[in-house]
Order: C-alpha cells, then sequence, then structure tokens
C-alpha cells in the first residue's frame, strides 16, 4: 500500500528548479566572447576531457532535482553560465537526461564574458509558445554601457495550464556589492515591466520569476524592487548561519531563487499549486572534507581544477497538480 501512495503522490508534484552552471564552457575558441580562460591551451587547461566529466556530472545533478518527493526529474530547469547553446545540446544529451526528452530555450547574451541564461523542459510536461530575450541596459560611472545578460522570457503550458517563465543573470558584485547595486535594481525594474506587460494581456497570469540575481531576499534590489504585493518569495525563510546557495568568505548567500505570483497559493482543480521550495544540497554536490567541507563542489578555484559540479547549489519549488 505504500508503494502505491508514493506512486500516486510522485505523479501529482513536480519540481520547476534552477541552477547556475559556474562557466559551463566548450572547448572551441569563439572570437566573439572572453572564453580564453576555457581552451585546452589556457592556464585552467579546459579539456574535453574535463569538458565531458562536467556535463556528466551537471546531468547527474539536475536528474536527482526534487527526485525524493517527485520521483522524477525537473520538468523545468532555469540556468545561468552557459556559453552558448551547444553545451545545452551536449546536456540534455549525457546520459542521465537523454531519456528525459528536453527540450532547450536559448538566445546569445551580448554579456562581455559571452555566458548566458537558457532554459529546460520536458516536453512531456511543458508545451513551449513563446519566448523572447529582453535586454538589460546598465552603464558604468562613465557613461559607458556595461554588457550583462538578457532576461529570458519563456510562456509555455505546464500540463495544459499557461505559465510565464523569466530567467535571469543580474549584473555581477566584481566590482563591489555596494557599487554594483544599482545594476541590479535597474535588472529588477526590467522584471517589473515585462510582468507589467504579461499582466496587461491577462490579469490573472501566473508568473514565475528565478534566477541567479546576484543578491540576497533581503536585499533592496529583489525585496523593494522586484518582491512587491503581487509576488511571493519562499526563498526568505531558507537562508540562514549555515545554509545558502553559495558560500563566499565563509558566509553563506542565497542569491539563487525562485519566485512567483500569489495564484500559485490557490487550489484549484486541474491547475498548479505551490507544494515547497528548497536548497537541493544533496551530499554529492559538496566538498567533504577539509576546511570547506560542506561548500557546494566547484569546478574550479580560481585557476585550480577541482573536478566538480557548480559553485553554487541550485534551488526549486515544486509544485501540485491539483
Amino acid at each position: 500500500m505504500a508503494t502505491k501512495y508514493f506512486k500516486k503522490k510522485a505523479t501529482n508534484l513536480h519540481t520547476v528548479a534552477f541552477y547556475n552552471l559556474e562557466n559551463l564552457f566548450d572547448t572551441i575558441d569563439d572570437t566573439k566572447t572572453l572564453d580564453d580562460d576555457f581552451l585546452p591551451d589556457a592556464e585552467k587547461r579546459w579539456s574535453i576531457k574535463r569538458y565531458e566529466k562536467k556535463i556528466t556530472k551537471l546531468g547527474t545533478a539536475i536528474s536527482n532535482i526534487g527526485f525524493a518527493c517527485s520521483g522524477k526529474a525537473p520538468v523545468i530547469v532555469g540556468v545561468a553560465e552557459i556559453e552558448n547553446r551547444k553545451v545545452l545540446e551536449d546536456l540534455v544529451a549525457s546520459k542521465h537526461l537523454m531519456n528525459k526528452h528536453y527540450g532547450i530555450v536559448h538566445y546569445n547574451s551580448p554579456d562581455e564574458r559571452g555566458i548566458d541564461v537558457g532554459l529546460l523542459y520536458q516536453k512531456e510536461h511543458f508545451e513551449l509558445l513563446h519566448s523572447e530575450s529582453i535586454t538589460v541596459l546598465v552603464y558604468n560611472d562613465n557613461g559607458e554601457r556595461d554588457y550583462t545578460r538578457d532576461i529570458l522570457w519563456v510562456t509555455g503550458r505546464l500540463h495544459g495550464e499557461e505559465i510565464h517563465i523569466l530567467v535571469n543573470h543580474w549584473p555581477s558584485r566584481r566590482d563591489g556589492a555596494a557599487s554594483t547595486a544599482d545594476k541590479r535594481i535597474v535588472a529588477a525594474e526590467k522584471n517589473r515591466e515585462v510582468i507589467d506587460r504579461i499582466r496587461e494581456g491577462d490579469p490573472e497570469a501566473k508568473i514565475i520569476i528565478m534566477g541567479d540575481f546576484n543578491d540576497d531576499p533581503s536585499c533592496e534590489s529583489v525585496k523593494e524592487h522586484l518582491v512587491q504585493e503581487d509576488l511571493f518569495n519562499p526563498m526568505e525563510q531558507l537562508l540562514t548561519k549555515y545554509s545558502g546557495s553559495l558560500n563566499y568568505r565563509n558566509q553563506w548567500n542565497l542569491f539563487d531563487q525562485i519566485i512567483f505570483t500569489h495564484n500559485f497559493h490557490r487550489y484549484e482543480k486541474g491547475k498548479h499549486s505551490f507544494s515547497k521550495a528548497a536548497i537541493f544540497d544533496d551530499d554529492f554536490l559538496k566538498i567533504y572534507k577539509g576546511r570547506h567541507k560542506g561548500r557546494p563542489f566547484r569546478t574550479y578555484s580560481g585557476k585550480r581544477y577541482k573536478g566538480g559540479y557548480s559553485d553554487h547549489f541550485p534551488v526549486y519549488l515544486q509544485l501540485k497538480l491539483n
């Protein structure tokens, strides 16, 4: 009886995830992007063997996100830090994902490092209706444009229910959190513009905003400029002194977040409702010993090859199909 109950429960829960893949570059030189660190003859020695190992590891990680509760791989996965569509094609063709029949949504971003965002979706569960790339215009102190990642807007039907998804990777903190905060506020406000556009067509639209925001849930960009009365951020409760999605200088952060409209709290037959949110930080994704024990098992630490998955843990929601 217990087994039958689990199977029935598993069919009703569906995972929506986001994962920063930590510089998923191929080994081919692209003269239009700054990919020189990730070539076989570069100091990092980014070889085909290392690339294929990372692809396999990421496929293993993705296939397990939310599996313990849902009994299946995620139906939707937003991703960041990918070089191009080809790396996503290799990822969905890897041995742990190849039988999941993931579709891909990807556009080239103007980011100076050549990294983009993308979306994977299981075709069995999600029907793609529309996608477009939304430019985020930010500028440096001298008035020059700082080329950052576009927002990916995807609309589709999840088990027949129309859902809008915005995938983000906001401007980084590399020049300091305070000095770059305004750029992330601009990115938050651009999301609000897209949300308004969606609402003009459908005031009751179900919307999911996900990404690496390079800010925590409590930061101004997220808490004041993105999450207003119409949105709910379940990630706000997940960041603690002892856990997050990334660790920098012995401090946990939760830059990776998934936020959604309040109508996911509503129970309607044949529609999806929010069940839970979590950080996927199973032990196999962690450094298992030493002073960094428990942190994400990353591919590189500086120029030192570690052979891990990513410097971020994935985050996810589980939606119940009522």
